[in-house]
């Protein structure tokens, strides 16, 4: 988000968690999260047609709320009242989209005035929901197979140029402007990463009876809730519900604890992080490098700009949240400054790790010791190389995310091993405070560096790239 959206978000804020204490808001929330939805969403230069983009989302948070919700739920009134609001937004949404204005001389020019197809798809989606008989398991399934598609498609560079050839070629036979075909095509669907996977712990809770049953209103509110929406954090339902129903009170404790996460996080981003893009190392100037010491500069600069960039968008989303009656979960907790490589991960991007851990690490580690002959040390080279790569993947389907991943999971299990060989030396050596704030310090500066030279195969586009960086470094 900009700067601009940054602040038009904090006076939306600020007037909602005034005016909407008790009454009207959730369906306020929804309303204004939804709007956030369509606005935030980037122009593709494709016509107009990514209105559609975010309408499709809404179809798909209706039908998981038609997944995993009772059938008095869904048959309940209120939410068909949320149908009819978000029918009667999306299409003033949809229409204000297709209108092209002339502010010289005031005159306004529809671009296309038909029911679009993506309306059209969500309205009747939305009304069969109303009605849809009990939900089978499969059906569970299919929607978190749907969704995981969806992701590939568009992190996956060889499927959005595909894409790109298929809306041209389709553009062609609808009302409007007509395409032509573009040399790049950069699929951004915007937030999609944050609410698939918001939708698939709702719908993995579902299948083991742990979720909550929640209103319709209240699902999307939760799903598309604009302070965590372009970069998080991955809130629970069940916690995120109780703030909704509840909201915390905004007296000078929660004024003050706002503004200084809100404070904080701005000056992160627009300053800390703008003053570290002239020290940072970056595919544009890595070619000019000369020295391996002023390598060594540009990633450590790097490496604290993604740091502030990351946890300051953070800070602000929870400083917005609070203005709003929520207390969003924490995403960092000093992680360059924890011991070993699995203190870093329990506190680099926190919400991300615990959701990979619940839906993945801890399935599939407990899935793969009830096969009494695969040896523990086995299942968790297994478990932890698997889970980062597909934390990697998650970033962007390319080679370089997939060895940023192996890295990462190599280190886990070289540092897993290392810890239980280590064990005896420690308790021998490590007898008083000193000695053991000078090992905590040696660990912290060999964690530090370790994740900094990952960020090599994470910031730059290729293998090669990355090797070139990498000699750089080390003056080969």
């Amino acid at each position: 988000m900009s700067f601009t959206n940054i602040l038009i978000a904090l006076g939306i804020s600020l007037v909602f968690g005034l005016a909407f204490r008790n009454r009207g808001r959730v369906y306020a929330l929804m309303l204004i999260s939804v709007v956030a939805l369509y606005w935030l969403q980037p122009s593709l230069n494709i016509g107009g047609y990514e209105i559609w983009l975010p309408t499709f989302v809404m179809g798909f948070i209706v039908l998981s709320w038609g997944l995993v919700s009772e059938k008095d739920e869904r048959n309940k009134r209120n939410n068909l009242l949320t149908v009819l609001l978000l029918v009667a937004l999306i299409a003033g949404l949809e229409l204000i989209s297709r209108v092209k204005v002339d502010w010289t001389w005031f005159n306004v020019t529809p671009l296309v005035m038909y029911p679009t197809i993506a309306l059209g798809f969500f309205s009747l989606l939305t009304l069969g929901i109303m009605y849809l008989p009990r939900v089978k398991p499969a059906g569970l399934w299919v929607m978190i197979l749907a969704l995981l598609t969806i992701f590939i498609v568009i992190k996956l560079p060889a499927l959005s140029a595909s894409i790109d050839n298929f809306i041209v070629e389709i553009s062609a036979d609808l009302p409007g402007p007509k395409l032509k075909i573009s040399p790049i095509f950069d699929l951004r669907w915007f937030g999609f990463s944050y609410i698939a996977f918001r939708l698939i712990h709702t719908l993995r809770d579902r299948q083991t009876g742990r979720l909550p049953q929640v209103s319709l209103a209240e699902y999307i509110t939760y799903v598309v809730f604009f302070p965590a929406l372009a970069a998080g954090p991955i809130d629970r339902i069940e916690r995120f519900i109780k703030d909704l129903r509840q909201p915390l009170a905004l007296d000078s404790e929660g004024w003050y604890e706002a503004g200084k996460r809100l404070s904080l996080g701005l000056f992160k981003k627009f300053v800390l992080v703008e003053l570290l893009g002239y020290v940072s190392l970056t595919p544009a100037n890595s070619t000019f490098i000369v020295s391996s010491a002023w390598t060594w500069v540009l990633l450590y600069g790097y490496t604290l700009q993604i740091y502030l960039d990351f946890s300051g968008y953070t800070d602000i989303a929870i400083g917005l949240g609070r203005l709003l009656g929520f207390k969003l979960p924490e995403n960092f907790n000093a992680p360059y400054l924890k011991a070993n490589l699995t203190q870093f991960w329990n506190n680099w991007h926190i919400t991300l790790t615990q959701w990979f851990r619940a839906y993945f690490f801890n399935p599939l580690t407990r899935f793969l010791r009830g096969k009494k002959i695969i040896p523990i040390w086995v299942i968790i080279l297994f478990t932890q190389i698997s889970t980062m790569v597909l934390i990697g993947l998650w970033h962007g389907i390319t080679l370089n995310f997939v060895v940023w991943g192996l890295w990462h999971g190599l280190g886990l299990f070289i540092q897993n091993r290392w810890s239980g060989f280590i064990v005896p030396i420690k308790t021998r050596w490590l007898t008083t405070p000193i000695r053991q704030k000078a090992a905590d310090f040696l660990g912290m500066v060999v964690t530090f560096n370790f994740v900094a030279l990952g960020w090599v195969f994470f910031g730059f586009p290729s293998l090669q790239t990355s090797w070139f960086i990498f000699q750089k470094l080390f003056g080969l």
